[in-house]
C-alpha cells in the first residue's frame, strides 16, 4: 500500500532521494525487518492472548521423550507467521502485481483451512480436527485458482530476448525482446533446461493441456502443503526448514526479475517477478521471528494454521518462478518426511495382509520421530535436518549456471 506513495513521490513530485523507496533491495529489507518486529515484538502478546484463551496443544501419548511436558503449550502460532507475511507484503510490495495477489490469496486461504483444523481440535476437543476430505477440497480449490491464473492470465509471461543482454564500457545495451505467453518450466540438472508443457502434452490435444497443467499444480500444492504439515512435529523443524527454502526462492526471484542476471545465469526472465523478493523476505522474516519462540523448548506451536500455509506458499512461489521441478531437491526434507509415512503405512498394510501381523520400516513415522525413538535429542535432530536443508538449497542453487 505504500508502493503507490513511493511511486508518486519519486515520479510525480520528484522528491530527491525518494527513488530509493522503489528499489527492490530496500523494500525487501524493510519487509524482512518489519516481519521480524511483528513476530518477535508482538509475539509475547500473541502468545499471552492464545494462552488466556486456553488454546493449548493436545498431545497424544506416543511414548516420545519430553512429549508430556509439551501438553498445554499454546498452539495456533501460525497466526503470528501469517501476520508477519501479510502486513509487510501489503505495505512494501506492489499489490497490483498478479504474483503478489496469488501469494496473498494462498496465504490466507491455506492459513484459514489450517485455522479451522486447529479450532476444531482445540475448542471442539476433537483430536481428528477438520475432516481430511474438507482439507483436500480446500487444497484442490486453491490449486485450481493458482493453476488457471498461471496458465491463462495475460500478465503471466516469459520475456525472450533476440540477442543476449550485454554491458560494454559501463553502458547496458537493451536488446529487442518479446513477452511470450507460454507454459514453460525449468528442468533441473540439464544443459538444455527448458520444458514446454504445451509441446510435451500437446499430442493429447490443445483442450486437455491446460487441464493437465492445473492438475499438476493441484498435486504440487497439496503435496508440499501436506509435507510441511507432517514435518511440523518437533520444535523449530518446520519453521527453520521453511526459512531456508524461502531464502533460496528469494534468490531465484531476484535473478528471474533481473534481465542481466537471468540471461547470464540461464534463468527465465519473468517480468514483474522481482516483486516476489519482497514477499519472500517477509516470509523468511516471519519464519525466523517465529523461531524466537518456537525453538526448543517451544513456547508456542504453529499448528496447522502455519504448517499448511507454509508448504502451500512455497509450492506457489516455485510455480510462479517456473522452478516446480526443483521442489523434490529444494524441499527434500518435506519429501522424505512424506515418503517415510507412505512407506511405513504401505509396508505395515502389506505385511499384515501377507503375514498376519504388521511390520514397520521405521521405529515411528514420520522420520523425525524415528530418530526420537532412537533417543536422539530433538534439538540435535532439528539442527541436523537444517544442515541437510542448507545442503539441498546449495545443490538447488548450483543449477543456476548449467547451460
Amino acid at each position: 500500500m505504500l508502493y503507490p506513495i513511493f511511486e508518486y513521490l519519486d515520479s510525480v513530485l520528484d522528491v530527491p532521494g525518494t527513488g530509493v523507496f522503489r528499489y527492490i533491495s530496500f523494500r525487501a529489507g524493510m519487509a524482512a525487518l518489519l516481519s521480524l518486529i511483528i513476530t518477535i515484538t508482538f509475539g509475547k502478546n500473541i502468545i499471552s492472548w492464545i494462552r488466556n484463551k486456553q488454546i493449548g496443544e493436545t498431545v497424544r501419548d506416543l511414548g516420545l521423550s519430553g512429549q508430556v511436558e509439551k501438553k498445554g503449550t499454546p498452539t495456533m502460532g501460525g497466526l503470528m507467521i501469517m501476520a508477519g507475511i501479510i502486513i509487510p507484503t501489503l505495505l512494501f510490495a506492489n499489490v497490483n502485481n498478479i504474483y503478489i495477489i496469488l501469494l496473498l490469496i494462498t496465504t490466507i486461504w491455506l492459513g484459514g483451512i489450517g485455522f479451522l483444523d486447529d479450532y476444531i481440535k482445540v475448542f471442539k476437543k476433537n483430536k481428528e480436527g477438520l475432516a481430511g476430505r474438507f482439507k483436500i477440497v480446500g487444497q484442490i480449490s486453491i490449486g485450481i485458482i493458482v493453476g488457471a491464473t498461471l496458465y491463462f492470465h495475460e500478465d503471466v509471461v516469459v520475456r525472450e530476448f533476440t540477442n543476449p543482454v550485454s554491458i560494454e564500457e559501463g553502458v547496458v545495451e537493451t536488446p529487442a525482446f518479446k513477452d511470450v505467453k507460454v507454459a514453460k518450466t525449468t528442468i533441473p540438472f540439464m544443459k538444455n533446461n527448458e520444458l514446454n508443457y504445451e509441446n510435451f502434452l500437446g499430442f493429447l490435444g490443445e483442450d486437455i493441456t491446460p487441464v493437465l497443467y492445473i492438475l499438476l499444480v493441484i498435486f504440487i500444492i497439496t503435496a508440499v502443503s501436506n509435507g510441511a504439515n507432517i514435518t511440523d512435529g518437533i520444535d523449530g523443524l518446520a519453521a527453520g526448514t521453511s526459512a531456508i527454502i524461502g531464502l533460496t526462492i528469494a534468490i531465484f526471484a531476484y535473478i528471474s526479475g533481473n534481465a542481466i542476471f537471468s540471461q547470464y545465469l540461464n534463468v527465465f526472465f519473468i517480468p514483474n517477478s522481482a516483486e516476489l523478493v519482497i514477499f519472500c523476505s517477509a516470509f523468511v522474516g516471519a519464519c525466523v521471528g517465529f523461531l524466537w519462540y518456537n525453538a526448543f523448548p517451544a513456547q508456542v506451536f504453529m499448528g496447522d494454521t502455519g504448517s499448511l500455509m507454509l508448504g502451500g506458499v512455497i509450492a506457489v512461489l516455485s510455480l510462479t518462478l517456473r522452478k516446480e521441478l526443483l521442489i523434490p531437491v529444494l524441499c527434500g526434507i518435506f519429501l522424505v518426511e512424506n515418503l517415510s509415512v507412505i512407506m511405513q503405512v504401505s509396508y505395515f498394510k502389506y505385511t499384515k495382509r501377507k503375514y498376519g501381523e504388521g511390520r514397520r520400516i521405521f521405529l515411528m513415522a514420520p522420520l523425525h520421530h524415528h530418530y526420537q525413538k532412537k533417543n536422539i535429542h530433538e534439538a540435535k535432530i532439528v539442527t541436523r535436518f537444517w544442515i541437510v536443508g542448507i545442503l539441498l538449497a546449495i545443490i538447488t542453487l548450483a543449477t543456476l549456471k548449467l547451460r
